[in-house]
């Protein structure tokens, strides 16, 4: 059987492969022979992008702006060089040639986002569709399929329209839902007859912690005690961001199992950043802390797409500050999932903490302080 053919897909991020191959070099007790051969049969091996890191083009052929547009403009402070993604690797006019360069590097895979502001200007289907940006994702999966590189498409990649922002909050609101819903669904009937392989968002928890509990990415809110921002409210804004994006998604996946998914043929799953933990010291403590941190980053998301609701230990801890889904909700949720998509960066120490503080944040409430190093030696030296 083919990787391609199991009922759950796991999509390595080339950065996980990449990290591997150098551990695989520095360590002298594993073997420096790595290739093809190594993996089991029907492997794919493949790269990813994301549309606002790569296409540049960023006020071109009707796109409108989205979040991180803002972002780099009103907070330049946060960006270590200043630089914005108005032009970045101009992606939007060289596809062609990369493309050429992935085939001649033998990728079987390439995973891209759709900006969702290119190809609805205003966020909503009902405000018009921009012709000339679905004119270049048709044009970019029609010349991958032709030098026989598969597509992997995700639809939201960090950067929600900003109309959407400026209306309702963008993930704030439960309004995106029925937005979203709309936006994948033409993305379905636009290029679903070649697309096979959906990621409905990438990495929730990533973009829900980052851009709401501390502020240092788009939209770039937080508690004014937390970090440097002039709005949100840490102690519940990613709460609400992370159960508006689960309902989202699940949204999404139903529709395109019930529409599309039978003559399509094709799959749809999310992608979540994955940090594993590791108790810093062998202790009970330690031990419990980090499957603590585990359920509230990725059982946060993953739990209620398996089981229909969040952590039991996030209930106990979170209590009121944690969104409850109905009992039709739960079972849209539970099951949405076709494949989970893992992008695989580095692991954490974990150590309990036994702080508390009136000054309540998602980013304190697990009870866990997380560091990379342990007696001066960084987790990821052998």
């Amino acid at each position: 059987m083919k990787i391609k053919d199991l009922p759950v897909t796991y999509l390595l991020a080339l950065t996980l492969l990449l990290s591997c191959i150098e551990s695989l070099k520095t360590c002298d007790k594993f073997s420096t022979t790595l290739n093809r051969s190594s993996f089991p049969a029907g492997f794919l091996f493949g790269a990813g992008s994301s549309a606002y890191q790569s296409e540049g083009a960023t006020y071109a052929d009707g796109r409108r702006r989205n979040i991180w547009d803002t972002f780099v403009i009103e907070h330049p402070e946060k960006i270590s060089d200043h630089s914005t993604g108005d032009v970045a690797d101009e992606f939007y006019y060289l596809y062609k040639e990369d493309v050429a360069l992935m085939k001649e590097i033998g990728l079987d895979t390439f995973r891209f986002s759709i900006a969702w502001s290119r190809v609805l200007p205003e966020g909503k289907i009902s405000a018009g569709v921009n012709w000339l940006g679905v004119k270049f994702y048709n044009a970019l999966i029609d010349d991958l399929l032709s030098n026989g590189i598969e597509p992997f498409v995700t639809i939201s990649h960090y950067d929600v329209p900003q109309t959407l922002e400026d209306a309702y909050g963008g993930f704030l609101s439960p309004e995106i839902v029925n937005d979203f819903r709309d936006y994948a669904d033409f993305c379905f009937q636009e290029f679903g007859d070649r697309v096979k392989y959906w990621i409905t968002i990438n990495e929730p928890n990533l973009f829900t912690c980052y851009g709401y509990a501390t502020g240092i990415l788009a939209p770039g809110r937080c508690s004014n005690y937390i970090g440097n921002c002039t709005q949100g409210n840490s102690a519940t804004e990613p709460y609400l961001v992370a159960h508006h994006i689960i309902l989202s998604h699940a949204t999404a996946a139903n529709l395109y199992r019930q529409k599309y998914q039978a003559f399509q043929k094709g799959i749809i799953g999310i992608t979540l950043d994955t940090a594993w933990q590791v108790p810093k010291y062998q202790t009970v403590a330690n031990r419990k802390a980090a499957l603590r941190a585990l359920d509230f980053y990725i059982g946060w998301i993953l739990h209620p797409m398996t089981f229909g609701d969040y952590p039991k230990i996030m209930r106990k801890i979170v209590g009121s500050r944690l969104p409850t889904f109905t009992y039709e909700q739960s079972n849209l949720v539970k099951g949405s999932l076709d494949f989970l998509g893992v992008n695989y960066y580095t692991s954490k120490y974990a150590e309990d903490s036994n702080s508390s503080s009136i000054l309540l944040s998602y980013t304190t409430d697990s009870h866990v302080n997380n560091t990379y190093e342990k007696n001066g030696i960084p987790i990821d030296r052998c």
